[in-house]
């Protein structure tokens, strides 16, 4: 069982409007993302402290009837989530998603990844129980990828809670307490050999280049 959950916060600063409603090839740009986990999740959430201005995803035609794989009887319908947490930062927004979960594994996606990658969390899901590992992550000159990672529920919820209580702030502050298992260069070749699946896109440029890739690859 997989819950996926697209984190929709952040203040769009260097795009000038809000990225994740900014129409992406046609589309909002949060929409093209679940519209690529979909087809994975047991159950689909969004994170956002705005739930009015994401209440078009919950609609019954748009989102139950038409972005799913499975039938609408038995598909659970899109959460919107407020956080849990407030003030704490991408920390607590991450204790949310993982807190508002009811499946044990957690994929979580940044909203402004236009390449997300179902493949990547799949091959991650098969990866964790393999192991018995609490996160699957990966680790790039940039740092880890704690946005477009897989998380087991159980183990991390208090583990994160901890972290937040000792007024922790960075997101992985939490890692020594779980069982962390960082993906090879060429593990993540092989799970997104785009490699684009931790692009987020933060200017217009970006979004402009990002768009045109995606026809391309269309």
């Amino acid at each position: 069982m997989l819950t996926v959950v697209i984190q929709a916060g952040g203040n769009s600063s260097r795009m000038g409007e809000d990225k994740a409603l900014k129409p992406f090839l046609g589309k909002p740009l949060i929409q093209h993302v679940i519209e690529r986990l979909a087809p994975i999740a047991d159950e689909m959430i969004v994170t956002t402290n705005r739930p009015a201005e994401y209440g078009f995803l919950n609609t019954s035609t748009g989102f139950r009837h038409s972005l799913w794989s499975q039938p609408a009887s038995s598909v659970h319908r899109l959460r919107l989530v407020a956080d849990l947490k407030p003030g704490r930062g991408a920390l607590g927004g991450l204790y949310t998603a993982i807190a508002s979960a009811n499946s044990p594994f957690v994929a979580v996606a940044a909203c402004d990844m236009p390449f997300a990658s179902k493949n990547f969390f799949e091959s991650s899901s098969r990866l964790m129980v393999a192991e018995e590992a609490d996160v699957i992550i990966t680790k790039t000159d940039g740092g880890y990828e704690p946005l477009h990672a897989l998380y087991r529920r159980q183990t991390c919820l208090p583990a994160i809670e901890s972290a937040i209580d000792a007024d922790q702030w960075k997101v992985i502050a939490w890692f020594p307490q779980v069982k962390v298992r960082t993906l090879s260069p060429a593990e993540v070749k092989a799970f997104d050999p785009s490699g684009l699946c931790f692009w987020n896109i933060n200017t217009p440029e970006e979004f402009l280049q990002a768009e045109q890739m995606a026809q391309q690859t269309n």
